[in-house]
């Protein structure tokens, strides 16, 4: 066994909010000499698509901050609005763009730069029966047992 750590990451979500959490902890582990691999499976897969269209659902997101006024009503009525999700994705775009944070497409391109494994989970290609041409070059394709191998080593494994 070799003395450089291992992150294993699991990503099953597929929101714009929740594709931050996988790319920023694998492209920060690597830059830290980590070796990382992602298994992206279920939603998660989204965020491996060439064409990335990631929203961001106000639906079981409790805790995320509202501007002021907001706060009190949207738990309740804001997911039956038409509209919420485009006005609320386009918030958290501007949000991050206003405050310097890479691009989805950044973070995942700085991830493959630093030699990020990332795995497709192929039971879930299947099960959705996805093309794999809708995915972008360089993923992997395996199932669990694969990156088990991996992660059972790892100093590191998170689930996202």
């Amino acid at each position: 066994m070799s003395d450089e750590k291992k992150l294993a990451i699991i990503a099953t979500k597929g929101t714009l909010d929740w594709a931050y959490p996988p790319f920023i902890l694998a492209s920060t582990a690597a830059a830290l000499g980590y070796q990382v691999q992602i298994f992206f499976t279920f939603y998660g897969l989204q965020l491996l698509r060439q064409d990335l269209d990631l929203k961001v659902s106000p639906l079981g997101n409790p805790g995320m901050p509202m501007p002021l006024g907001m706060d009190k009503w949207f738990p309740v009525l804001g997911t039956a609005i038409p509209g919420m999700q485009s006005m609320m994705t386009s918030m958290m775009k501007s949000k991050l763009k206003s405050k310097g944070v890479a691009s989805v497409e950044d973070l995942r391109e700085m991830c493959f730069e630093s030699d990020v494994k990332m795995i497709a989970c192929q039971m879930t290609v299947d099960l959705f029966d996805m093309e794999q041409s809708s995915f972008i070059d360089g993923i992997e394709y395996g199932g669990a047992a694969m990156f088990f191998e991996f992660a059972g080593e790892s100093d590191i494994c998170l689930f996202t």
